[in-house]
């Protein structure tokens, strides 16, 4: 898989030779997103549906380029030929390069990342409560969420963030 840094992007997109894919879920894009950014959610990622990039570069881009890393390996898996670039360090690097970002509107829901650590950390202070207080069994609540953890740190993918981005306040 190829990478691109944020100084490289920003010089392709001012001379318009790239077209950029948003990866991310629609309630993170609205919040904050760079401009020209085509949103196509890796949940429902379909290459053949993608914006026209014919002569141009094409890169995807996530909050921290994890997502990213996944669309450009599944875009690479439907189409062997396509050379497709990840935005290095997602729109946090881009943000953390100085360059500008559109902010759509103003959000009160937490992103994506955030949901899954507070959703993890929840079950897994309060499995170990009911393990210590009520009965020893509850311990394979924080185990589970260890495993999944374990799983999303190996594999790059988490399937607690793919079903929180399905859900209801996550949908624009």
């Amino acid at each position: 898989m190829k990478t691109v840094d944020a100084a490289t992007l920003n010089l392709w997109l001012s001379h318009d030779e790239a077209v950029l894919i948003d990866v991310r879920e629609p309630v993170e894009h609205d919040a904050e997103r760079i401009a020209g950014a085509h949103l196509y959610p890796l949940s429902s990622l379909n290459a053949q549906a993608l914006p026209d990039y014919t002569g141009k570069i094409l890169v995807v881009h996530c909050l921290k380029g994890g997502r990213g890393q996944s669309a450009c390996a599944a875009l690479e898996t439907a189409n062997p030929g396509l050379e497709v670039y990840n935005l290095d360090g997602g729109i946090a690097a881009w943000t953390a390069a100085g360059f500008a970002t559109e902010k759509k509107r103003a959000t009160a829901r937490l992103p994506i990342d955030r949901q899954t650590q507070l959703t993890i950390g929840l079950c897994v202070f309060t499995g170990s409560l009911l393990a210590a207080f009520v009965h020893p069994l509850y311990a394979l609540i924080p185990a589970f969420f260890g495993a999944g953890l374990t799983m999303a740190g190996l594999t790059g993918f988490c399937g607690l963030a793919r079903v929180l981005a399905l859900m209801p306040w996550n949908r624009a």
